[in-house]
């Protein structure tokens, strides 16, 4: 750059600079920021007003009714949650474990289940059929069904070589139930990309594998982060339904608890501890949704 285009330039930086520092906002726009900050303070006021009437009508009504002392009795004695709390949080390992092992198959099989239904090969026929009927039929039971029948139904065929422990079979019925709602949620990724996506791979070279490897499941995978991180905070909070075959996890641990006191303190303080929980998580899944709406928009696809 010659020296009289970087005196050019040192110009019209100073003179932006000097316009930097002597511009000031006109009379109608601090008007509009006067007019912006009372309605901002206004609305925050009717949002505390409103808060605070709606939950004091809400405390006062429960305070006042007449078993409220009754309530407090069974439900938070916290010296007696306080007391049992150690054997909830060891059955809570329990449900930990199983979160672990379910998650981790439900992966697997929901990945298998999806990419066969959309496999396009006419050898997969049957696997397709078979798919599509184990997707409906799974997610049309209520969990807890599929618990009894897997936890009461397996040891009643006598079948030697197959598991009578209850923490196995259970662990099973949520994987069977799960794998169901997971392989839509990853076929609905999958379809997502668009047929240009693999045309482009294959027209490069790639193979098939290399396609659904690198092209198609790396965009489908980022696309349903949200609602598999949904299905995540399902899954922990179910792990408790396999506490019915007798496994002694939280709620179970929590249920024998209440059982030799009736009190039902233990079950709140096993409740406290699936919220300590879930509720990160939650968030969690709302800051990554609404992280990918701002990149869809920053990217003009929503």
């Amino acid at each position: 750059m010659s020296s009289t285009e970087q005196g050019a330039v040192s110009d019209d930086g100073d003179r932006a600079s000097a316009f930097s520092n002597t511009w000031e906002p006109s009379a109608l726009e601090i008007s509009r920021r006067k007019v912006r900050k009372k309605q901002n303070q206004r609305n925050t006021l009717i949002a505390i007003f409103s808060t605070v009437v709606v939950l004091g009508t809400l405390i006062t009504l429960l305070v006042t009714s007449p078993g409220f002392k009754s309530l407090t009795d069974t439900f938070f004695a916290w010296a007696y949650g306080v007391e049992v709390l150690p054997k909830i949080i060891l059955g809570f390992s329990t449900n930990v474990l199983l979160t672990i092992i379910a998650s981790t198959c439900v992966a697997i099989f929901g990945m298998i289940i999806a990419l066969t239904r959309t496999s396009r090969s006419p050898a997969l026929l049957p696997f397709r059929i078979l798919a599509t009927a184990y997707v409906d039929i799974f997610r049309g039971i209520p969990m807890l069904l599929v618990i009894l029948l897997v936890g009461f139904g397996i040891p009643a065929l006598r079948i030697s070589g197959l598991t009578n422990n209850v923490l196995i079979l259970g662990t099973a019925a949520v994987v069977i139930t799960y794998s169901a709602y997971v392989a839509e949620v990853l076929r609905s990724g999958i379809l997502t990309v668009h047929p240009s996506q693999r045309a482009a791979a294959r027209s490069l070279g790639l193979s098939h594998f290399q396609t659904l490897r690198f092209v198609v499941l790396p965009q489908a995978l980022r696309r349903v982060t949200p609602p598999l991180l949904n299905d995540l905070v399902s899954l922990i909070k179910d792990t408790g339904l396999v506490s019915i075959l007798g496994v002694t996890d939280a709620i179970r641990a929590a249920q024998i608890a209440s059982s030799r006191s009736f009190n039902y303190t233990p079950y709140v303080m096993a409740a406290i501890i699936f919220l300590l929980i879930t509720i990160p998580l939650t968030r969690f899944t709302d800051r990554t949704i609404r992280r990918s709406i701002e990149k869809q928009n920053a990217q003009g696809l929503a």
